[in-house]
């Protein structure tokens, strides 16, 4: 696979009073042959996230358009599951329906915050979301006793699939976690079975693997994600490919996107998403800072 860069497309700079910095897990829902929707979580003044929106052309990724005036999510109330932030994972359209699935944050004390899996809906072609619970969808439990973080859902004729991130243990310094793949399964997309099933586990020298962006395509699915490397503020990109889902060959080797000299995403590149557009398949992915430089766009060019 040979991903070319296109360019950085934004990072939020004080533009709003809830929208001071950062521009962080993108993710990308084509309007038409022409013009992407691209959602994002920025943050506040006191560090709590909220998710916005803007439009693109692919071919000219810095000319933004449409940027939005308020939040289309933000925090819930105190004491509720996302009263610390909320951040972006990805839409689903199904059966005249968009499926908003976002990460909810509380803050701890033993531990510096603790995620869990909301859902909002709105009407086919509208980001008018309304929460469907003060209560997150997948939360922890018996197979996820630490924390959840990052799903990534696709809906198909066998039902429902869910990819997540799940916390394993925290490391000796309080801000670093260890973190696998896991697989749910679903009816409707709400109501969530676990049984504990590792989808893609961590190398040698790895930390986490984190945010997937699964497609389907001919029988297979493909996922990208970001992987952690040692106990340093250090990501890079992952590749797997898998019969069912369930069961994944890694290929990282196959993932050519790598930092640049200088520049925004000369530290890292992290949450990966990946999706099709007028007959070409593209990344939106962060840079330095787990987003706090904004996101940028590639083009992949099959070789």
């Amino acid at each position: 696979m040979a991903w070319q860069k296109l360019g950085h497309v934004f990072t939020a700079n004080h533009h709003a009073t809830w929208m001071q910095g950062y521009a962080s897990t993108p993710f990308a829902a084509p309007l038409n042959n022409t013009t992407i929707r691209c959602y994002f979580s920025t943050r506040d003044p006191q560090n709590r996230s909220h998710i916005a929106s803007l439009d693109i052309n692919p071919r000219q990724p810095a000319d933004i358009a449409n940027l939005t005036p308020q939040p289309i999510l933000s925090p819930g109330p105190q004491g509720a599951f996302d009263d610390s932030g909320v951040s972006m994972m990805q839409t689903v359209e199904h059966a005249g329906r968009r499926y908003l699935y976002y990460l909810g944050w509380n803050l701890g004390v033993t531990t510096p915050f603790r995620n869990s899996v909301g859902l909002a809906i709105a009407d086919a072609g509208s980001d008018c979301f309304t929460k469907i619970s003060e209560a997150p969808i997948l939360d922890r439990g018996h197979h996820d006793p630490l924390s959840i973080s990052s799903p990534w859902v696709l809906a198909g004729n066998e039902g429902w699939k869910m990819w997540y991130g799940s916390h394993t243990s925290w490391q000796t310094e309080q801000s670093d976690m260890h973190y696998v793949i896991k697989l749910a399964t679903s009816p409707d997309g709400i109501h969530w079975h676990r049984d504990g099933h590792i989808a893609l586990n961590t190398l040698p020298g790895e930390t986490a693997v984190v945010r997937p962006s699964v497609i389907h395509e001919n029988g297979e699915y493909h996922m990208w994600y970001s992987r952690r490397i040692g106990n340093k503020q250090t990501c890079a990109m992952g590749y797997a490919h898998s019969p069912d889902g369930r069961h994944w060959q890694r290929r990282d080797d196959a993932v050519n996107l790598t930092v640049r000299p200088s520049g925004w995403d000369s530290e890292m590149l992290c949450y990966p998403c990946v999706f099709d557009h007028a007959g070409s398949r593209y990344m939106l992915y962060n840079g330095n800072g787990f987003g706090r430089t904004g996101f940028g766009l590639a083009l992949w060019q099959p070789q």
